[in-house]
């Protein structure tokens, strides 16, 4: 039962308090009791839908009714002033692909290291005392997750799309062979099924999508053209 945002304060009255706790007139310190520990529970900003305000709400009200009922006296409710923060957690698609350690840099300045398991998708929140990290997964063009898969641009030999064949392409996980096929526009996107994020929490491995692409060609050398030229003019 989650408590209601109606306004509770220390001179709350009676009937908004039973109102707020759901319990009637005739209620008993048992039965308040229960009440009071239902309420609080899924008042708490830990559980969905719950917040500070409506936990001390849920306090005040149990507080105005124990009197009547002698209902134990509440000396100290759970304290709600730290509640969990949610910061978010940035990790490089390195990490969500195989886990290991990462630091979190707070924004009070302190820093928190963390070992965190292989899989962890963007979106998904890691606890670390009373600090809620909701994961950022951040990567580059030839490099980033999308959803489970992971996609890797790699640069090949221009000749590999000319004449197909095989190649050795680096991945994140080591060298993987693919197969290129001659004809335009075929074999530029490789996937590797079950390469991706490993599966983790109910959700599939992803997949290893490579996007491959021709090498360019390097910048040509004032020296390479001026022996280029000498060569030519020597020919002739």
């Amino acid at each position: 039962m989650v408590a209601s945002a109606q306004k509770i304060g220390p001179n709350v009255g009676l009937s908004q308090a039973r109102a707020l706790l759901g319990v009637g007139l005739r209620a008993d310190a048992a039965e308040l009791r229960r009440a009071f520990h239902a309420c609080v529970k899924g008042a708490h900003p830990d559980r969905p839908g719950g917040s500070p305000e409506a936990f001390r709400d849920v306090v005040e009200a149990y507080r105005a009714l124990q009197a009547l009922t002698g209902a134990p006296r509440l000396v100290q409710p759970p304290a709600v002033r730290d509640a969990h923060q949610i910061e978010v957690l940035t990790l490089s698609p390195f990490i969500a692909l195989r886990g290991g350690e990462a630091l979190h840099h707070r924004p009070d300045g302190r820093r928190l290291r963390l070992t965190l398991p292989a899989g962890l998708r963007p979106g998904e929140t890691v606890r670390a005392g009373l600090v809620t990290l909701r994961v950022e997964i951040r990567g580059d063009f030839d490099l980033f997750v999308q959803g489970d898969d992971v996609w890797v641009t790699a640069a090949l030999d221009p000749r590999l799309f000319a004449l197909g064949g095989r190649a050795e392409v680096n991945t994140p996980l080591g060298l993987r062979e693919v197969w290129i096929s001659a004809k335009p526009g075929e074999g530029r996107l490789v996937r590797l099924t079950g390469q991706g994020l490993p599966a983790r929490g109910g959700r599939p491995a992803g997949d290893l999508m490579l996007r491959l692409v021709p090498r360019a060609a390097p910048a040509d050398s004032a020296a390479g053209t001026l022996r280029r030229r000498f060569a030519a003019a020597w020919a002739a």
